[in-house]
Parts: C-alpha cells; sequence; structure tokens
C-alpha cells in the first residue's frame, strides 16, 4: 500500500510539471502575439496617415471643380430646393417656409479642415431675401485631438416679423408626405441637442448629396402637383358622367 502511494505522488509531480510547461508556453505565445498586434497597428496608423495625405491632396484637386459645379447651379432654378425634396432623408425635414427660403438658396458646399481628420464645414449662400439679412449660414464640425467634440452654427438674423416659429402643423394637401413640424433652420443654431460625432443631417449632407446632387435633382417622384391629382379625380367623374348618361339612354328605350 505504501509503495503505491508514493507511485501516486510521481506521478502527481510530473503532472504539475507538464501544467507548468503548458503554462510558460501559452505566456510566450500570447507575449510574441501581442507583438505581432503592436506590429500591425503601426502600420495601420502609418497606412491612415497616408490616406488622409492622399485624401488632403484631392481635395485641392476637387475643389476647383467644385466650383465650377456650383457655378453651373447657380443658372439652374430651385436646383437645390428640388435637390433637397427629393433626397429620401432630407425632404422631410422642410417645412412649406423652409421650401420658401430655399428659393433664395444659390450656393451649397462642404468644405473640409486643411487637415482632413479635424473637422468640416457646411455652407449655405442665400440671395438676399425678405427672410433673413444673411447671405452665408454655416455650421461646423470640429474634432480636436483633444477634447470633446464640438459644433458651431450660425446665428441667423431673422428679419422682423420673419423668424420662423416651431410647432405649426405643416402638411401639404394632396401629398401623403407629412412635412416637418420643426424648421430646417433651426439646425444650425443646434449646437448642443445632439451628438456632434454622429449628426445624421451633417452624415448625409456631405456624404451623398454634395457628393452628387444631381441624382436627386433629376428624380422626378418628388410628388404629383395638386392640380396633377384634381385633374386625375376629374377625369375620373367625368367618366362616372359619360356611364350614367348611357344608362339613361338604355332606360329610354326600353
Amino acid at each position: 500500500m505504501v509503495a503505491d502511494t508514493g507511485k501516486k505522488m510521481k506521478l502527481a509531480d510530473k503532472d504539475g510539471d507538464h501544467s507548468e510547461q503548458i503554462d510558460s508556453a501559452l505566456v510566450l505565445s500570447i507575449a510574441k502575439l501581442q507583438g505581432v498586434q503592436d506590429e500591425l497597428e503601426k502600420i495601420s496608423e502609418e497606412a491612415s496617415d497616408k490616406v488622409l495625405e492622399i485624401e488632403q491632396k484631392y481635395n485641392e484637386i476637387r475643389k476647383p471643380v467644385y466650383d465650377k459645379r456650383s457655378e453651373v447651379i447657380k443658372s439652374i432654378p430651385d436646383f437645390w430646393l428640388k435637390a433637397f425634396l427629393s433626397h429620401p432623408a432630407l425632404g422631410n425635414l422642410l417645412s412649406k417656409d423652409d421650401q420658401k427660403i430655399f428659393q433664395y438658396l444659390c450656393s451649397l458646399e462642404v468644405e473640409d479642415c486643411k487637415d482632413v481628420k479635424s473637422g468640416f464645414s457646411i455652407i449655405f449662400h442665400f440671395n438676399p431675401n425678405p427672410y433673413f439679412e444673411d447671405v452665408l449660414i454655416k455650421k461646423s464640425f470640429n474634432f480636436p485631438e483633444e477634447g470633446e467634440a464640438k459644433a458651431t452654427g450660425t446665428s441667423i438674423k431673422w428679419k422682423e416679423g420673419m423668424r420662423l416659429v416651431n410647432g405649426v402643423d405643416h402638411k401639404k394637401k394632396g401629398k401623403k408626405r407629412e412635412l416637418s413640424d420643426e424648421s430646417f433652420f433651426q439646425w444650425f443654431e443646434d449646437d448642443t441637442d445632439h451628438d456632434v460625432i454622429s449628426d445624421e443631417i451633417a452624415e448625409i449632407i456631405r456624404e451623398d448629396l454634395w457628393v452628387n446632387p444631381l441624382i436627386y435633382f433629376n428624380q422626378d417622384d418628388v410628388g404629383e402637383s395638386d392640380s396633377d391629382e384634381e385633374g386625375g379625380e376629374g377625369d375620373s367623374s367625368e367618366g362616372d358622367d359619360d356611364e350614367e348618361e348611357e344608362d339613361d339612354g338604355e332606360e329610354d328605350e326600353d
């Protein structure tokens, strides 16, 4: 019995040594893996820097072409109004009053900071109009390396009696799409009530509408006009009248 106990102790010691060897090998492997991962992260950082350099270079190349596009757009009446209304995400943001103001919008541009990752601005240029004194309204987004991201917008100088008020039920007759109860222009002055980094309006304008607004301007399904819908109803009623006259004629023959 004593001999058997000794054998078991020796076996236990061997298992313990084996376990220690496994733990040491695992620690060594994890350390090596961390070294490889650090190397990959360093390469990714270098790649990000290169991508930013390229993006900055091509922003400079795009700038004169964007300027050329803006000049052409100025010759097209209500271009930005129609592009906004046709956009599936932005169209619902414009109230009836906003649409009237957008008729004076002559230019829209997105301007990246020289260091692309530090922020950008969205700038609206207006012709002189009866609503506000400003000809330029801007909203800027800044993402500093240290500190919190921040959004700053133009404090619009509304003309007397023309400030847009919220809480009005803007619903255009004959359209299924209900317009916003809040003015789109509130977005310019709203600096604190939303997450700056995930501002959906800014993201959509910068990444989609600004890139190719012609796609949305060319869309014809913004909604049928009231006159078209009324005309359609009129055609239907005329058809009903014709059917009634035919029925009357058949009764007279009988």
